[in-house]
């Protein structure tokens, strides 16, 4: 086996355009999955790279480095439409691994189930790709493209997540359901985000739910439905089945597709109630939703 820590993002570069590296960061992804699959016989570890490790504000873009853990989104000063992505961060697993585990590595890892995907779709992220040909960058939704699959070339690697400051205006929430509150595999989450104009107008809408197909997806007809509604107005009522259209949810040990589908309806309601100010943002325990969708 073959290991390397390279000692900036220049010497990163250079040893990914050599040969085929397994790129290695927090690790608590990768070593589990050691366990079920050979190691790679070339790993490469990037986390001692502090160049990679800020989160940088200005004019024009919010931009996470790669190596920013869970922990260091809660710690940070972000607007208030980055709320749904702190409380997902608050339930990746327990606080040692939120302050090892990196955001771009539950991207990377691409599980449907992916905590991180949902609040960064609403918030129109794209992904900044480095090698030695220089960067691209590719819209999230754009990134993942399946189960374990995603857009990286060899040679790439992910350097920070880039949210346009356009994006970030209103508030956003984040819901997650599992069998318990903590230490779960969701089986369905929702992240949403609202903006208001000066006469309390919905000017912008944004809706994205995971663990219900094999990319987290945001919502457009029901975004788009949402568009030009009052505070006043309740906006859960807004919110019907055949805005789901869309979702290909599976069913597996955690739960039914049909029932994934249905929760998902109900997430969606209580984060337009919680957003506003009628409701409760965070993790949910199965039980408190059996009544609504069994």
């Amino acid at each position: 086996m073959t290991y390397a820590q390279p000692k900036s993002l220049n010497e990163a570069m250079e040893l990914l355009g050599k040969g085929s590296w397994a790129v290695l960061a927090g690790g608590t992804d990768f070593y589990p999955a050691a366990l079920e699959r050979p190691m790679p016989e070339s790993i490469l570890d990037i986390y001692a790279l502090e160049e990679l490790r800020q989160i940088h504000c200005d004019e024009q873009a919010i931009r996470i480095g790669a190596n920013v853990t869970w922990s260091d989104i809660i710690a940070a000063d972000l607007p208030p439409a980055f709320e749904a992505l702190t409380l997902a961060a608050r339930e990746v697993g327990s606080v040692q691994i939120q302050n090892r585990a990196t955001l771009v590595g539950n991207l990377c890892n691409a599980s449907p189930a992916a905590d991180g995907v949902p609040g960064l779709l609403i918030l129109n992220a794209e992904i900044e790709l480095s090698s030695l040909r220089g960067k691209r960058c590719v819209p999230l939704q754009e990134f993942i493209l399946g189960n374990r699959k995603t857009a990286l070339e060899p040679g790439e690697l992910v350097t920070s997540i880039i949210v346009p400051t356009s994006a970030a205006s209103g508030k956003s929430t984040f819901l997650k359901l599992g069998a318990r509150k903590y230490l779960i595999i969701s089986i369905a989450m929702v992240a949403a985000r609202l903006a208001y104009d000066t006469d309390d107008r919905v000017t912008e809408a944004a809706i994205s739910v995971g663990s219900c197909s094999l990319v987290a997806q945001r919502l457009p007809t029901l975004e788009q439905a949402l568009i030009g509604q009052t505070k006043g107005v309740d906006l859960a009522d807004w919110v019907m089945h055949k805005h789901l259209a869309q979702l290909a949810p599976i069913g597996d040990v955690r739960s039914s597709a049909v029932y994934r589908r249905n929760c998902s309806l109900e997430l969606i309601k209580r984060s337009l109630m919680a957003l506003a100010g009628k409701g409760h943002s965070g993790g949910i325990d199965e039980p408190s939703l059996v009544s609504a969708n069994r």
